[in-house]
């Protein structure tokens, strides 16, 4: 975890021991279930580090993030970014969604079998869970790395962001046309894209942009639009 350690480093975080132990067991844990369940095409060790975890925490760079004490994870897959911003940030309360249940099922197990005791799971699709009170604008920060156009994303994650919060959306660079395109379905949605930060470590090999949207006023009760219509027909 020598890579991740240096990233941190340069992120401003200070890393104990334990803290990188709890990451090398996390990746041996998730490679060790990949053998049975699909959880991640990188299983690289090195590239896992790289891709995964440094990526992830590409976010601890923000100073947004210091201040959030609720952030939920929408699309988590294999548990990023939320299981290592949790392995960071014990002190913050954490929820992981994803639509597959025994994908869930897996990284709970193994985020209790390292420790971690700020994090909660939620099986379900973004479409439904957001329109539930428990839910619906009650996070400081929603992070996402899923693999969807940013105004689709926008609109399963921003309804999830208390006003005054921001949804954090990890995208890969060479998303101009698209982000221009995007703002407008931001705007409906009742968030503002404040920045736009691609993240470049010499040596490391990332070429992520992490967009900072922020919730300036609260969502209309019809967003997000049922199951598959957001996808389907994107707002404009």
């Amino acid at each position: 975890m020598e890579k991740l350690a240096r990233a941190l480093e340069l992120f401003g975080v200070s890393c104990q021991k334990d803290t990188l132990e709890k990451f090398q067991r996390y990746m041996d844990l998730v490679l060790n279930w990949n053998k049975r369940i699909n959880l991640t095409s990188i299983i690289d060790k090195e590239h896992f580090e790289t891709k995964h975890f440094i990526d992830s925490v590409a976010i601890c760079g923000f100073s947004q993030i210091q201040k959030m004490k609720k952030i939920i994870d929408v699309g988590t897959g294999a548990g990023f970014p939320g299981i290592p911003l949790a392995i960071i940030y014990p002190e913050k309360e954490f929820l992981l969604m994803d639509s597959l249940n025994k994908r869930i099922k897996i990284i709970d197990e193994i985020s209790r079998e390292i420790g971690l005791s700020n994090v909660a799971f939620l099986h379900g699709r973004a479409e439904d869970s957001a329109h539930k009170k428990e839910y619906r604008e009650q996070f400081d920060l929603c992070v996402s790395r899923a693999v969807a156009n940013l105004a689709v994303l926008s609109e399963y994650c921003l309804p999830f962001v208390k006003v005054g919060g921001w949804f954090a959306a990890y995208k890969s660079e060479g998303i101009e046309k698209e982000q221009e395109a995007s703002l407008n379905a931001i705007r409906q949605l009742g968030g503002h894209l404040e920045e736009s930060q691609s993240i470049h470590i010499e040596g490391f090999g990332l070429d992520h942009k992490i967009l900072m949207i922020k919730k300036i006023k609260m969502t209309l009760s019809k967003y997000p639009r049922k199951a598959g219509t957001p996808a389907k027909d994107p707002l404009k």
